[in-house]
């Protein structure tokens, strides 16, 4: 006895024509991804871009405060009078807002603003801070009762990192008012840098930004926008 033959079913045109749309639908979409999206290794090259100019960052930071702690070491500031010394800081800030302007120049106008904003705080803050250890290891050569005990260079940034840090331990403190005008002047500056510099740092990151050119993913997302909405 044979089985009967399963009847044959039959859909309607309009249902494989409609399978037919959405097939090709789904094609034009693919393509359209292929073609106006960021293929992955554009953004694989584009991420190993960023690595690679950080890495570039990181080494031109560490390459500078290196640079400027064997300078803080080397130079000859035991035979510094207070009126060079006071002197020499002057210029020395004189010429860190000189830097900081023209980093935020180089902020504005960089591909990476963010970035580049970090290696300016990065840079201007070992110089900020070398520039008045170096003045406090003067004042504590000249003489030994401006501070409540003799310092050495390293206690001097010691000094100068505890100031700047808001930290107080106590155990070395300003005794003389010239010493303590200059403490005060680092809090004052220290204030200065950290409320306005760092505002000033981050317009310029996002004016930078701003003056960017439309990404290729911008570009891309903006043109499937447009095609959608036909």
């Amino acid at each position: 006895m044979q089985g009967s033959a399963r009847p044959k079913t039959s859909h309607p045109p309009w249902v494989k024509l409609r399978t037919r749309r959405q097939l090709s639908m789904v094609i034009v979409l693919m393509l359209r991804i292929e073609d106006n999206g960021v293929p992955n290794r554009d953004l694989a090259r584009e991420a190993l871009h960023r690595s690679r100019r950080a890495v570039v960052m990181l080494l031109r930071t560490i390459g500078s405060t290196v640079a400027l702690v064997v300078i803080y070491y080397l130079l000859p500031l035991d035979r510094t009078s207070i009126g060079v010394a006071i002197a020499m800081l002057a210029v020395g800030i004189c010429a860190l807002i000189g830097l900081v302007v023209f980093q935020v120049r180089l902020i504005i106008k960089a591909t990476d603003p963010t970035l580049r904003s970090l290696e300016a705080l990065a840079t201007s803050a070992p110089l900020f801070l070398l520039l008045f250890a170096a003045t406090y290891y003067v004042l504590g050569t000249i003489s030994v009762s401006n501070f409540t005990e003799p310092l050495t260079r390293t206690d001097a940034l010691y000094f100068t990192v505890t100031v700047f840090a808001t930290v107080g331990f106590g155990d070395i403190a300003a005794k003389t008012e010239v010493a303590r005008a200059l403490v005060t002047g680092q809090m004052v500056a220290g204030i200065v840098i950290v409320g306005i510099g760092a505002r000033i740092i981050v317009d310029a990151v996002k004016r930078g930004r701003e003056q960017q050119p439309v990404t290729t993913q911008d570009s891309a997302a903006g043109a499937s926008a447009e095609k959608a909405s036909e």
